[in-house]
């Protein structure tokens, strides 16, 4: 199973759940519930465009949750100290940046498993920002701070065009700027990249820095929807950010992604719970079934790995 068969078998999927849902229900459709899909998917599908360059070069990140977190308190904090709202976006994204760099570097440079390393970050953020907090939400933020001053629907319009800028970008880089060839050759196969000429280290840096920004823009992009900043946020993300991906048809093992799979697994998984309500189904179904698809997903992939095992062994 390649790449293009699976974001087309995505595809096809959101389609049929597309017809269900206009044969059997009233108004999911609606503007504003497909707005409100956008809005609470939108810190899913900034974040996934990142994890997918991680995923590329062979790594996983499981701390972009805890990052989510610390990010959006630090743009509540910034903005109740009477800062200007640009300012703190400034702020709350560059602290997603340090974080990404700090697992880049334990990961690139002290060679850390990443799995062990964005673990430890994980809990340390976490536990770290609930002694901060004491597990209070931010309050009392100033009246600019929600919709950043502005109508939901210019908020809504401006969210919708920096998702699809990053997520254009990114892909256009991945595949046509040098950079991005090294993040897949990298992941490919990492000793034959670094006899390459690549920088290898600086690859596996660089993309954890960068998903660790796209985690703060989400973050801020989050916390300003609503009137106060809860300091437990963000918990779950991870795991919904990784799924999309591998949905999407990205090799856990790295070197196979593309962001139009991760924009598909993210529209597929974002659209289940919603789905399930509208259809009276009990939504505690929702991660049986994205539990389900994931399954699939990845056992697509070890058959595909075992099929191409199989046709290079060589007979006795």
């Amino acid at each position: 199973m390649n790449m293009r068969t699976r974001e087309i078998g995505v595809f096809l999927t959101i389609v049929a759940l597309m017809l269900v849902l206009a044969w059997r229900t009233t108004g999911y459709f609606n503007g504003a519930n497909l707005i409100d899909l956008f809005l609470a998917n939108m810190p899913v599908m900034m974040i996934a465009v990142g994890m997918t360059m991680v995923i590329l070069t062979g790594q996983i990140d499981i701390s972009v949750g805890s990052i989510f977190a610390i990010c959006s308190v630090v743009m509540g904090l910034c903005a109740n100290r009477g800062l200007p709202i640009p300012l703190c976006a400034f702020f709350a994204c560059a602290v997603g940046a340090i974080c990404g760099a700090l697992n880049g570097a334990l990961i690139a440079y002290l060679r850390i498993p990443s799995i062990v390393a964005t673990l430890a970050t994980m809990v340390a953020l976490r536990d770290g920002l609930r002694w901060y907090t004491q597990g209070s939400w931010i309050q009392g933020l100033p009246r600019q701070f929600q919709w950043f001053g502005q109508s939901q629907r210019t908020y809504t319009v401006l969210c919708l065009l920096i998702v699809v800028f990053i997520t254009v970008v990114t892909a256009l880089g991945l595949h046509h700027l040098r950079i991005g060839r090294d993040v897949i050759a990298t992941g490919s196969n990492k000793a034959a990249a670094h006899m390459a000429g690549i920088d290898t280290s600086r690859v596996v840096f660089s993309v954890f820095l960068l998903t660790g920004a796209f985690t703060g823009l989400a973050a801020v992009l989050n916390s300003v929807r609503f009137n106060q900043v809860p300091s437990n946020s963000g918990l779950g993300l991870e795991l919904k950010v990784i799924a999309a991906v591998a949905v999407g048809g990205a090799a856990i093992t790295g070197g196979s992604a593309t962001i139009t799979g991760t924009v598909l697994g993210v529209v597929l998984l974002g659209c289940i719970g919603s789905a399930l309500t509208f259809l009276g189904i009990n939504a505690y179904w929702e991660k049986a079934i994205q539990g389900g698809i994931i399954l699939i997903a990845v056992a697509g992939d070890t058959l595909q790995l075992r099929s191409r095992d199989n046709e290079y062994t060589l007979p006795t």
